[in-house]
């Protein structure tokens, strides 16, 4: 894991943090408790804050970035999936991005809700909690039933099992 500095930006890092060795956190990122940041994911605060709630998960190839006015707000509780990339958007608390996924600057998705893999969700385009959205671009295509929203927003425990172990592993070493 790398943290790097950036001007007088140093990342805030919660208890409890894994980072996978490969990933990186650079400058104006704030990261709350239990995060895990798995394999070759980026989050580059450089030109607006990026801030990760507690108990959330960046999985595998995310990349976390900001533009100038729009900075990354993601809750507490959210699943991010392999390969998404977040850019200058809010995802509120647990929510589940499905992998493959795009969000960009200025969209908002409401608490509870998942984004279906592969999704692209387009500038300025905000979502209302417990959505279930899919497609390129993105549309709202249903509320989640109550049974949904809890499976989709307990996805992050299981992360946070797989964070301990990985903490915990002596034998999680390159070889």
């Amino acid at each position: 894991m790398s943290i790097y500095k950036l001007g007088h930006y140093i990342p805030s890092i919660g208890e409890g943090c894994f980072f996978a060795p490969d990933s990186k956190v650079i400058g104006n990122a704030i990261i709350g408790d239990d995060v895990s940041i798995w394999f070759n994911s980026i989050v580059r605060g450089d030109v607006d804050q990026i801030q990760v709630g507690d108990r959330t998960n960046i999985q595998d190839f995310s990349m976390l970035h900001v533009s100038s006015g729009f900075p990354l707000i993601i809750g507490k509780e959210v699943t991010v999936g392999h390969r998404v990339t977040l850019h200058g958007c809010v995802v509120g608390n647990n929510c589940l991005i499905g992998m493959g996924s795009t969000i960009m600057d200025g969209a908002v998705i409401g608490a509870n809700s998942l984004v279906a893999a592969g999704s692209l969700i387009p500038p300025g385009k905000k979502y209302p909690p417990n959505s279930f959205i899919r497609g390129v671009p993105g549309r709202r295509e249903r509320d989640l039933t109550s049974e949904e929203s809890t499976n989709f927003g307990s996805h992050y425990k299981s992360y946070l099992e797989n964070k301990k172990l990985y903490l915990a592993s002596n034998s999680f070493e390159r070889i």
